[in-house]
C-alpha cells in the first residue's frame, strides 16, 4: 500500500487555502485593532477571540453536515467552493471599507461575517484528506497536507515582509496589497482543487483499490485489540478509549492556549518589547515555519523509533524549553531565531500526530463530527488564551508572554502522559525519504 502523493497534494491545497488567511488574520488582524482603532490588549483579545467562539459552533454543525450531505461534486466540495467564495468577498470589504479609524463597528461586522464564512469549509475542506485516504496512510497525509497548509502559511508571512510597510502612524498603514494578495491566493488553491479532484470519483476509486478498508471498521485502532470496535453497529466508545481521547483533547486544548497566546501577540511583543517595525516578526515566524517543513523527515524516522504519542511529548518538551528560554531575553539577538527553528520542529511534531490520534479513536461515519471535535478544542483555547493572556499584557507586563505559553505546555505534557490508545509505531523505512510518508 503506498499513498497517492500527487493526490493528496491536490487535496491539500484546500487546507493550503485557510491556512494562508489564519496566517495573515493572526498577526495582522490584532495589529489594526490595536493602532487603527486604538482598542486596549484585553479589548483586541476579546475581539480576536470571537473566531473561536464561532468556531466552537460551527465547526461541528459543518463537520456534522458535511458528513450528511450528498451532491454530484461530493459531500466536501460544496462548503469548500462556498466558504472560500464568500471569504474573499468579506476579507476585500475588511480591508477596503473597514480599515479606517472610526470604522470600528463596521469593521467588526464585516470581521464577524467573514469569521463565520471561513468556519462553513474548514471541518470539510480537513475530512476530505481521511475521506479519500485509507486509514493506513492517513498519518502519511496528513503530513502532506500539513506541508502544504505550510506552504500557505510561508506565502503569508513573505507577503508581509514584501508588502507591508508600517507607517510613521501605523493607524495609516496600507493593507490593500496584501489583502489582494491573500484573496487571489486562497481563490486559486481552491479552484485547483475545484478542477483536479473529483471528490466522488476518487472515493469510489480508492474504496475499489482497497475493498479492504471500508472506513468503517478500521477506524477504530487501539493498542489493545480487545478494545476494538470492530461492529459498526457499536455505537459506544469503550471506557479507556474514551479517556484517551478526553486526555488528548485536552492536551490539544493547552498547546493551543500556549502556542495561538504568541501568535496572536508576538507582531505586537517584538514591537514593544523588542523595538522591531516592518514586518519584522515575519523573520521569526517564518524561520519556524520552514523548520517546521525540513523537519518532517527527522519526524518520520522518530516516529518510526518511537511512536506517535512520544514524539507528540518530544514536540511538547522542546516547545516548553524555548519559551522558558524566550521568557529570559531581554533583547532581540540572534538566539532567537534558533528558539523558532527549535519551536517549528516541536509544533511539526505534534500537529502532524494529534489530529491521526483523534481519527483512529472514531468511526469513519463520524470523521467530520471528530475533526469538528478537534476543532472545537483547539478553538475553545484560542477563545480563552487571546482575552486572558491580553488581559496580563495590558495590565501586567508584554513579559508574561512567554511564561504564560511556558506554563500551558507544562500541562500539556502532563495530560499527554495519560493517553494509551491510538497510538502507533510505524515501520522504520529502509530509504530515508520515505520517511516522509510518516510525517
Amino acid at each position: 500500500m503506498k499513498l497517492n502523493y500527487r493526490r493528496t497534494i491536490l487535496i491539500g491545497f484546500a487546507f493550503l487555502s485557510i491556512c494562508v488567511f489564519w496566517q495573515f488574520y493572526d498577526n495582522e488582524i490584532p495589529k489594526i485593532l490595536t493602532y487603527t482603532f486604538g482598542l486596549g490588549e484585553t479589548a483586541t483579545g476579546a475581539i480576536m477571540a470571537l473566531d473561536n467562539v464561532l468556531a466552537l459552533f460551527m465547526l461541528p454543525l459543518f463537520g456534522t453536515l458535511s458528513d450528511k450531505t450528498d451532491t454530484k461534486i461530493g459531500k466536501r466540495m460544496p462548503y469548500i467552493l462556498i466558504g472560500t467564495a464568500l471569504s474573499a468577498v468579506f476579507l476585500f470589504l475588511l480591508i477596503t471599507v473597514g480599515n479606517k479609524p472610526g470604522n470600528v463597528v463596521i469593521f467588526i461586522i464585516l470581521l464577524l461575517a467573514l469569521l463565520v464564512s471561513m468556519g462553513i469549509y474548514r471541518s470539510p475542506a480537513v475530512s476530505l484528506m481521511p475521506d479519500l485516504t485509507p486509514a493506513p496512510l492517513r498519518s502519511s497525509a496528513n503530513a502532506i497536507i500539513n506541508l502544504m497548509g505550510t506552504v500557505g502559511a510561508i506565502y503569508a508571512l513573505v507577503m508581509i515582509k514584501l508588502l507591508l510597510h508600517d507607517a510613521e502612524d501605523q493607524s495609516q498603514t496600507d493593507y490593500f496589497p496584501l489583502m489582494m494578495s491573500i484573496v487571489i491566493f486562497m481563490v486559486a488553491a481552491v479552484v485547483i482543487l475545484y478542477f483536479t479532484i473529483n471528490e466522488k470519483k476518487v472515493k469510489n476509486k480508492v474504496a475499489a483499490e482497497y475493498p479492504e478498508y471500508t472506513f468503517d471498521d478500521a477506524d477504530n485502532k487501539v493498542e489493545d485489540k480487545s478494545d476494538m470496535i470492530v461492529n459498526s453497529e457499536i455505537e459506544a466508545m469503550p471506557r479507556d478509549v474514551k479517556k484517551s481521547l478526553i486526555c488528548i483533547l485536552l492536551s490539544v486544548f493547552f498547546w493551543y492556549t500556549a502556542y495561538n497566546a504568541v501568535t496572536t501577540a508576538f507582531s505586537r511583543y517584538v514591537g514593544e518589547v523588542w523595538g522591531l517595525k516592518n514586518g519584522a516578526y515575519a523573520d521569526c515566524l517564518m524561520i519556524a515555519t520552514v523548520a517546521a517543513v525540513i523537519s518532517y523527515i527527522p519526524i518520520g524516522v522518530i516516529s518510526s523509533k518511537i511512536g506517535r504519542k512520544k514524539t507528540i511529548l518530544t514536540g511538547v518538551v522542546l516547545m516548553s524549553i524555548c519559551y522558558l528560554v524566550a521568557a529570559l531575553i531581554p533583547s532581540f539577538n540572534s538566539s532567537i531565531s534558533f528558539l523558532f527553528a527549535v519551536i517549528g520542529f516541536g509544533w511539526a511534531a505534534i500537529n502532524v500526530n494529534s489530529y491521526p490520534m483523534v481519527v483512529e479513536m472514531s468511526k469513519s461515519s463520524d470523521i467530520g463530527k471528530y475533526t469538528g471535535t478537534y476543532y472545537t478544542f483547539s478553538m475553545a483555547a484560542q477563545v480563552f488564551t487571546p482575552i486572558f493572556s491580553g488581559f496580563l499584557l495590558e495590565h501586567i507586563s508584554y513579559r508574561t508572554l512567554f511564561p504564560y505559553a511556558f506554563t500551558f505546555s507544562c500541562l500539556a505534557f502532563i495530560t499527554m502522559m495519560m493517553v494509551k490508545h491510538g497510538d502507533s509505531r510505524p515501520d522504520k523505512k529502509k530509504n530515508k525519504f520515505e520517511n516522509f510518508e510518516e510525517m
